[in-house]
């Protein structure tokens, strides 16, 4: 059997099915973790839960809303600042974060008034915002506060303002998913069809499951207007309410993260038609093909080959230089979901490294059925992992760095593993031609860093060399790089800008081919 039971588990039978090695022929019948099932008690899961995959994930990056929890003031704060989600309105939604902070009181007596109170008090605090979303927390859900009954009477006092409500509470799921696919639901049935965009062209697309960290969605915005097509909304990173709730007028669902919004993406086809085509944004390879698939929708593959050719000219050969400095290197791709299969063959195709295990927090079978196809040989995949399981692994498969969040980034660092933050990204964004090149910088610099030379010492005991300088990472890991003029001369590390985003806000685009809208 290729299961894999950590010694620290042994006291907990069920966790028994939930980590595989994949082993020499196996295939996707025998070697899969169980994956998406109640967190088993005991266990101490790092993951999140439903209303924070509702809140947290896709709707927060609403750049013009007021996202108001209700329900006791950590909820709010639990989901606020862990991630990068910017936008070109200076950040609104990161500056800012409001609950209304349920007491014990209000568990008792009910919380309407206050959450009433609550709303309006916002819309008087932001006049020039219009828009608000509300999220259900276990408290409000638990005592049966009607949040739809008091958004309705608001909006009835208030006709300028427009208010979204998410039942997503945090037990509505075995984790963050749950939540996904509540806001999923709830936004298609409340607010698409609401309003009407402006269609300035013949191509017109919904970019679908991409969050803007440190600008990812607006890097492959670049991509699709320099192609001529027009993005209606992208859902939800750096959009606005309105744009999102004329997502029924697109031509063409481009979906990046299946993980989180797949369900929008297949009621969009049920209910108006319109198909969904899944893409792949990170990797040079992943990523020209996916440019290409969304062209050949269109008939631009002439626009998308020139931006293909363009782009693998200018940093191919930045990605190169680290590939050879990483080869053979191993690391432990830890991410949330949809990266745990985005990037488990590719990182290992074109930087050189090798992924020596997978996990997931929170993904379905279908995220294991493809990350685990993907992975090599020897790979050891795990479904929801706690603390000590991950510490386990690390002193089992002696990664040089782990590909991860912030939690399980700490506990690495503490055993002198270096860690990428993959989640808010440590110098993002990653997505792109030069975002991967950012990426495998990132990853050298973690992997070859001095410090990590310097912290396995214990000064009180450990003679302290006096002959040696100033390391760089380079001198680092050149030691075994052999110069036998073979090497491409045009072979450099990475020389882009700190800000490779801003640049693109406000650039101008060909003109796009306008078509008038039809009737529905």
């Amino acid at each position: 059997m290729p299961y894999h039971t950590f010694e620290c588990s042994e006291c907990i039978p069920e966790r028994a099915m939930h980590a595989v090695i994949k082993g020499p022929g196996e295939d996707l019948t025998s070697c899969l973790p169980l994956g998406y099932l109640n967190t088993i008690p005991g266990t101490i899961s790092e993951r999140g839960c439903a209303f924070c995959g509702a809140k947290h994930v896709i709707g927060t990056p609403m750049k013009d809303v007021i996202h108001m929890s209700h329900g006791p003031v950590g909820c709010t704060y639990d989901t606020w600042h862990t991630k990068r989600y910017i936008s070109d309105n200076d950040n609104f939604q990161l500056k800012y974060t409001f609950a209304t902070d349920m007491k014990e009181k209000h568990v008792v007596f009910g919380a309407e008034k206050m959450l009433k109170q609550n709303i309006i008090d916002c819309f008087k605090a932001f006049p020039h915002i219009k828009r608000m979303t509300i999220y259900q927390t276990c408290a409000s859900a638990l005592i049966g506060d009607d949040i739809a009954a008091v958004a309705k009477k608001v909006m009835a006092e208030m006709p300028d303002v427009d208010i979204f409500v998410c039942n997503a509470p945090g037990f509505g799921g075995p984790s963050q998913s749950g939540g996904h696919h509540k806001i999923n639901i709830a936004w298609i049935d409340q607010k698409v069809g609401t309003y009407e965009p402006e269609i300035k062209s013949k191509y017109v697309i919904n970019y679908v499951g991409d969050y803007n960290i440190q600008g990812d969605a607006e890097i492959m915005l670049d991509f699709f207007q320099r192609m001529g097509i027009q993005v209606l909304s992208t859902f939800t990173g750096n959009c606005t309410y309105d744009d999102l709730r004329g997502m029924h007028r697109a031509h063409l669902n481009v979906l990046e993260c299946a993980r989180s919004s797949e369900y929008i993406c297949n009621e969009l086809r049920k209910r108006y038609g319109i198909p969904r085509l899944d893409i792949d944004g990170f990797g040079f390879e992943p990523l020209s093909a996916s440019l290409m698939k969304v062209a050949m929708f269109f008939g631009l593959e002439k626009e998308a080959q020139a931006i293909i050719d363009e782009e693998t000219a200018r940093w191919r050969p930045e990605l190169n230089w680290y590939a050879k400095r990483l080869k053979g290197k191993k690391i432990c791709l830890w991410p949330g979901g949809s990266k745990l299969w985005h990037w488990a063959h590719v990182i290992e195709e074109e930087m050189g490294v090798k992924v020596v295990s997978v996990y997931s927090k929170f993904g379905h079978q279908g995220d294991f059925e493809k990350g685990v196809a993907r992975c090599s040989e020897g790979a050891l995949a795990i479904d929801d992992p706690n603390e000590l399981e991950g510490l386990e692994a690390m002193e089992m498969l002696q990664p040089d760095c782990v590909l991860t969040g912030v939690r399980p980034g700490e506990v690495s660092k503490k055993m002198r593993i270096p860690y990428l933050n993959i989640h808010g990204y440590h110098n993002g964004p990653y997505k792109g031609y030069e975002g991967w090149v950012r990426l495998a910088r990132d990853l050298y610099n973690a992997i070859y860093s001095p410090i990590h030379q310097l912290s396995g010492m214990d000064i009180s005991k450990d003679e302290i060399p006096t002959d040696k300088g100033f390391l760089t990472r380079q001198m680092i890991s050149d030691v075994n790089i052999v110069d036998d003029g073979t090497t491409p001369s045009e072979e450099r590390p990475y020389t882009g800008d700190w800000d490779i985003v801003t640049r693109l806000r406000g650039k101008t685009y060909p003109k796009l081919e306008s078509q008038q809208l039809g009737t529905a």
